[in-house]
């Protein structure tokens, strides 16, 4: 499967997503490194997608957009899981995650989790109307293979809590 292939090159890139979707340069500015590395691994994943959705030319006009809304509201997520390993981060590293702060984390982080099923359920319809629904659910297994090759590269950076 061309996904597999393409794979450890998406997961490399990928990787630094949450932490760079908080670098956002001025609007007077010229985009920095991160912001650049940023959108090359938006263009990336998005090869990855058209490679193995097998889009009709129709099907495409009507799916890209759907996509593009999809990646938007799910950059939002990203952001908000990148906060939280942020704050574990810095709790973690100065010693101080009590016991208070690791529920609050916790609660934080499963929120995030819970934001990604809804999302996920909003979408389906909005694919149904463009694709059909082999091509529909192979978009969500594209999707859930990249999130969770990432989400787990991910957990091997954090170490659990102490």
């Amino acid at each position: 499967m061309k996904l597999t292939r393409m794979m450890p090159f998406v997961l490399s890139m990928l990787m630094a997503v949450p932490a760079f979707s908080q670098t956002k340069p001025a609007a007077d500015k010229p985009a920095d490194s991160m912001q650049v590395l940023r959108e090359k691994l938006k263009a990336d994943k998005k090869l990855v997608v058209a490679a193995n959705m097998d889009l009709t030319e129709a099907e495409a006009k009507a799916f890209w957009p759907v996509y593009e809304a999809y990646q938007k509201e799910l950059h939002k997520i990203n952001d908000s899981l990148a906060m939280v390993i942020v704050s574990f981060s810095k709790e973690h590293g100065a010693k101080t995650l009590t016991d208070a702060k690791a529920k609050a984390l916790l609660e934080r982080y499963l929120a995030v989790e819970d934001a990604e099923v809804k999302l996920k359920k909003a979408f389906v319809p909005k694919l149904s109307k463009v694709l059909p629904g082999l091509k529909v659910a192979r978009y969500m297994q594209i999707e859930n293979k990249i999130r969770a090759l990432v989400k787990y590269e991910i957990a091997g950076e954090v170490p659990l809590a102490q």
